[in-house]
């Protein structure tokens, strides 16, 4: 909480809960904080690539952009059980460099079917804002996102 009772902004990276990421609100404070996202990186060099602080802390500059693109996240139950198909941002496996993005719901939803269309619209999405992306099949066939920051070009 806030010292103004408010809740604090939390972005939605896929393993929360539906209710603390629906509701009346949560596109307009969507919206906030992505305008705040692009006003940082027109301040720090440019709306075209990832500004200093989302490189700290990618998965959640990663979800941002993600929901403000009009994506939904995955979510849990009280139980931990999946009870919404959307992506879900993890640690990458190579830490710090990145994160993964899946697209994931509850069994029966039909998320691994429309994960490749789904993944590639998110590649598209992060790409136009700088992130580097690549789409890779995992385990038991399941594809996913493997973003991270440009690298720097050589000189």
């Amino acid at each position: 909480m806030s010292d103004g009772g408010e809740r604090v902004f939390e972005t939605a990276e896929g393993d929360g809960p539906q209710e603390v990421f629906t509701g009346a609100g949560r596109a307009a404070r969507v919206r906030t904080a992505y305008e705040g996202l692009l006003q940082i990186r027109r301040l720090t060099g440019g709306v075209d690539v990832p500004a200093a602080w989302e490189l700290r802390l990618t998965p959640r500059a990663v979800a941002l952009v993600l929901e403000a693109a009009g994506f939904a996240p995955s979510a849990v139950d009280a139980r931990g059980v999946r009870g919404r198909t959307g992506y879900r941002v993890v640690p990458g496996a190579r830490g710090a460099a990145g994160v993964e993005v899946t697209w994931t719901g509850p069994p029966g939803s039909g998320a691994a079917g429309e994960e490749r269309e789904r993944l590639t619209a998110c590649a598209a999405e992060l790409e136009r804002h700088g992130w580097e992306c690549l789409l890779y099949r995992g385990p038991r066939g399941r594809r996913f996102l493997e973003v991270e920051a440009p690298r720097p070009a050589a000189g």
